[in-house]
């Protein structure tokens, strides 16, 4: 499960990253909204529609574009609005569910974090565990147009992963290869299916090493200088047991 994504915007390496995936146009807009700002990421739990990703990469024509869409893939239109439905979609995980068929072949999108969040029952207690990226990273995500120019996204999260198991042992959230050729080929509307996506869905990797901490709160958490260091991973590597 991913239930928590943090962005720390204006951070030159969130623009280095962009710059060198070959989205440097994104840059400028994507820094304009949010100056100096540390942005928190949250579903939209409790019908709240205005809790968004902002920034979500998409293409539009072939040419890559910002979006903010609600967290909560399950939405309807109402006016100039979404309301949010009650089937629980911030998570894209059983993709071979034809609900998530479509969204795979056709609107595929990236979120730019520095930090996540993640949980783990231990002892019948609520361990939180904030995840801070040693630079910016990638996450996959599946959206969805509306006719009246809402979108809404879900991160996607694949089987859990060895290296997680110790901070939330039931999915894993999809890293991205941070390679220009790997972003366009996974914005291209027109690519349906790809045996490099293929694989990466079959075999999720941790492409960024993450330092972690254990905290009360996500917003509020800060990692320190001896948080627990988990090391992407190298070619080879486990992902699963």
């Amino acid at each position: 499960m991913c239930g928590y994504i943090r962005r720390v915007t204006d951070s030159p390496e969130v623009g280095n990253l962009l710059e060198e995936i070959g989205l440097g146009d994104l840059v400028p807009p994507l820094f304009r909204q949010a100056p100096g700002e540390m942005e928190h990421f949250y579903p939209a739990f409790g019908g709240n529609a205005e809790r968004r990703i902002r920034g979500l990469i998409i293409a539009d024509e072939g040419r890559p574009r910002l979006v903010d869409a609600t967290w909560w893939f399950d939405c309807v239109a109402r006016d100039d609005r979404l309301e949010v439905g009650k089937r629980t979609t911030f998570n894209a995980r059983n993709l071979d569910s034809p609900f998530w068929r479509e969204p795979l072949r056709h609107h595929r999108g990236i979120v730019v974090a520095t930090g996540i969040g993640e949980s783990k029952k231990i002892g019948g207690r609520k361990h939180q565990y904030l995840m801070e990226g040693t630079r910016p990273f990638l996450l996959g995500a599946l959206y969805c147009p509306f006719p009246n120019g809402q979108f809404s996204c879900a991160v996607i999260t694949r089987d859990a992963h060895l290296k997680f198991e110790s901070y939330h042992d039931k999915a894993f959230p999809l890293f991205l290869p941070p390679t220009p050729e790997f972003v366009d080929l996974w914005l291209d509307e027109t690519i349906t299916q790809a045996r490099e996506i293929d694989q990466l869905l079959e075999h999720p990797r941790l492409y960024a090493n993450l330092e972690v901490e254990e905290v009360k709160t996500f917003k509020n958490g800060t990692v320190s200088p001896v948080a627990t260091l988990l090391e992407a991973d190298e070619e080879g590597d486990l992902a699963h047991p």
